[in-house]
């Protein structure tokens, strides 16, 4: 049973963690340097499972000779198995200003997201990172493993999502990626859960995401009526990330340049994502948050 420490957005509860950890992420292929886990690493080493020869170069061990061979062709080769390591797995959830807008809030199931995650990634031995993000990345929740910290991690994104709830910020996706790729950490599975509604535009976004070098994760947090607004006439709209009025008359016209700059935004995002690999999912807040997850894991794993 879970410790439940500072949990009041009920990240912890036992029947949602439960068919996250019927869930697995399965890694193509590891970089190397890391620990021992579940998924192949690029790494070619002493791990358990033969994988290819290469000539004998001078400092390779003489337990790594493979001394058949040499019998048979009077050539020097050494054996590369497979090492097994884990994937590093970063979890950026948005808790910036609009993401705290609706009722139920937006970063709640952006936290829910990240504990799904979490929780997946330490049931697999693998070292599993939350940084949350609003105008800054919040890097204090570093990278762990071990089955028993999904607790502290929970608390710990509790808390930051308490600070962000009182104290709100806007969104800077970019400056939050930057201050990432500072960190140098290993390469691995980025997760970004956001609405991705940010005022720098999507230009700016998807430049800051081309130099990451994490395969891609994009979970949208949204809902239907973030591209089916139910405006008409003349009405006074407020940015919920700046808090700027602008007076609009909504307009058929209006609605369908609308809905063709929201097509535009996303579908720049899902084109950065399959470029390096990754993937984009559209996940309604207001409905079932694990089902909707579970469109990414087929037969009930995610291949990242």
């Amino acid at each position: 049973m879970l410790f439940r420490m500072n949990d009041p957005f009920n990240l912890l509860d036992p029947d949602f963690l439960q068919q996250a950890n019927a869930m697995r992420v399965v890694a193509r292929r590891v970089a190397p340097a890391g620990r021992w886990a579940e998924h192949r690493s690029r790494d070619r080493g002493q791990g358990m499972e033969f994988r290819d020869y290469r000539p004998y170069s001078p400092g390779d061990e003489l337990k790594s000779i493979d001394w058949n061979v040499y019998r048979r062709l009077g050539r020097f080769v050494v054996r590369l198995f497979e090492e097994m390591e884990d994937l590093p797995i970063y979890l950026m959830p948005d808790l910036s200003k609009s993401m705290w807008h609706d009722e139920p809030p937006r970063a709640v199931t952006a936290m829910k997201v990240a504990i799904a995650f979490a929780s997946i990634g330490l049931d697999q031995h693998d070292r599993v990172g939350v940084l949350p993000f609003g105008e800054d990345l919040d890097s204090s929740i570093r990278p762990t493993s071990g089955r028993g910290r999904l607790s502290l991690i929970a608390d710990s994104l509790s808390r930051a999502g308490e600070r962000a709830r009182d104290l709100p910020t806007g969104t800077d996706l970019a400056t939050a990626l930057s201050k990432l790729r500072g960190l140098r950490m290993r390469e691995g599975l980025l997760v970004i859960i956001s609405d991705f509604f940010d005022p720098q535009g999507i230009e700016v976004m998807t430049t800051e995401l081309k130099r990451t070098r994490h395969r891609p994760l994009l979970v949208v947090v949204g809902r239907g009526e973030d591209r089916e607004p139910s405006l008409q006439g003349d009405i006074r709209v407020r940015d919920c990330e700046t808090g700027d009025m602008q007076d609009v008359s909504v307009t058929s016209s209006v609605m369908q340049e609308y809905r063709k700059a929201y097509d535009e935004h996303f579908g720049k995002l899902q084109e950065f994502a399959r470029s390096r690999q990754g993937n984009l999912l559209f996940l309604d807040h207001e409905g079932d948050v694990m089902k909707q997850l579970s469109q990414l894991f087929e037969g009930g794993s995610y291949v990242a």
